[in-house]
């Protein structure tokens, strides 16, 4: 009898063991068609929290919009809208990028620069000229806004070549005729003022000729302009062998004198503001109340050129001198070039235009 029962027992034994070894083969076997990179709850979890830790966090951008056009059918201003950024984002950007008793840095926008450019009717090489124009005012920090006026005519040169600057611009078309050139161009300025005016463009505004060459840091300097800033500039001509300087004579920022160009009566000189050479704040134009003075300049709104001209030499101590360490160092110039003297076959190109590239 106990030998029986003992083989019984060592029998049951080797099943339980066979069985047992048949499920783990089974497992094992099946297992092995699993995908081997699938990450468990656990590691999923932890991947979770290390993201959340050392990721970089959102950062905030401004977006533009291009807002509809105007009556005109002119390219408006672009609106910038800031994207909202958590608040759980701010806090660790906060804590990780300033250490203690620093200050948090403030970003603070530039002032707008409103450049105002008469293109004419006469000059066969301005399509020349506007482009090399183009291209300087590409490399000003934003925002700019680049006003530029000309005579109704059936040419759309310069309409294709302002839409290839990549600028933000505002082209206004001017229906008076003229027969004198100079008289042309003051009042394709006067309409540019009179827009900035009906709009209320708020920024610095600056009469850009086609002819001006720009050292890059006048445009940081003008835009520290309060009220009105004169600077010196430098008169060339392609058919002189000497440069005239115009422009104000400074104390540091202080305007003390005039350079004055000589007409030709010796006796009779012109104003010693050129219209290159000095910037205003344009809301003299829709504000004065707020500079000081009585009225709007809607009774001035056929020269508005004269007025401010007037107003910011009634008193020379609102005058800015630019630059602020040194107002007589030169940050532009102004090319008297001859009409036809740049080839025609320059003015048949376009590099603005990326597709020829």
């Amino acid at each position: 009898m106990g030998s029986s029962e003992r083989s019984k027992k060592r029998v049951q034994l080797w099943k339980k063991a066979v069985v047992q070894f048949s499920l783990c083969f089974v497992m094992g076997f099946f297992m092995g068609f699993a995908p081997a990179g699938k990450a468990s709850f656990f590691s999923s979890n932890a991947a979770a929290l290390n993201q959340s830790q050392f990721s970089p966090q959102p950062v905030e951008m401004l977006h533009l919009s291009m807002t509809p056009n105007d009556g005109n059918g002119n390219r408006t201003l672009m609106a910038e809208t800031p994207v909202e950024v958590p608040a759980r984002s701010r806090e660790v950007e906060t804590a990780e990028g300033l250490q203690e008793g620093e200050d948090e840095p403030k970003l603070v926008p530039g002032r707008l620069l409103i450049i105002v450019t008469p293109a004419g009717s006469e000059d066969p090489s301005r399509g020349v000229l506007l482009r090399r124009l183009a291209y300087t005012l590409r490399l000003v920090p934003p925002p700019l806004l680049w006003i530029v006026v000309e005579a109704q005519t059936d040419s759309s040169e310069v309409s294709e070549i302002l839409r290839k600057t990549g600028i933000m611009y505002r082209h206004l078309v001017s229906k008076e005729n003229f027969t004198e050139p100079a008289a042309e161009m003051d009042h394709q300025r006067n309409l540019a003022l009179s827009h900035i005016e009906h709009h209320k463009l708020s920024g610095i505004v600056h009469f850009a000729a086609l002819s001006n060459v720009y050292d890059l840091r006048f445009f940081d300097e003008i835009r520290d302009i309060e009220v009105f800033g004169t600077w010196p500039m430098a008169s060339l001509s392609a058919n002189r062998n000497k440069v005239i300087m115009e422009g104000p004579v400074c104390d540091s920022s202080q305007v003390i004198g005039w350079h004055l160009k000589k007409m030709n009566n010796e006796t009779e000189t012109r104003s010693p503001l050129h219209i290159s050479g000095f910037s205003f704040n344009s809301s003299i134009l829709w504000d004065p109340e707020r500079w000081g003075r009585p009225s709007s300049v809607q009774d001035n709104s056929q020269n508005s050129i004269k007025f401010v001209k007037e107003v910011a030499l009634e008193d020379e101590s609102k005058l800015k001198g630019i630059p602020q360490e040194d107002c007589s160092r030169i940050l532009l110039w102004n090319l008297h070039i001859p009409v036809g003297t740049i080839p025609r076959y320059h003015q048949r190109l376009t590099p603005l235009d990326d597709s020829r590239r």
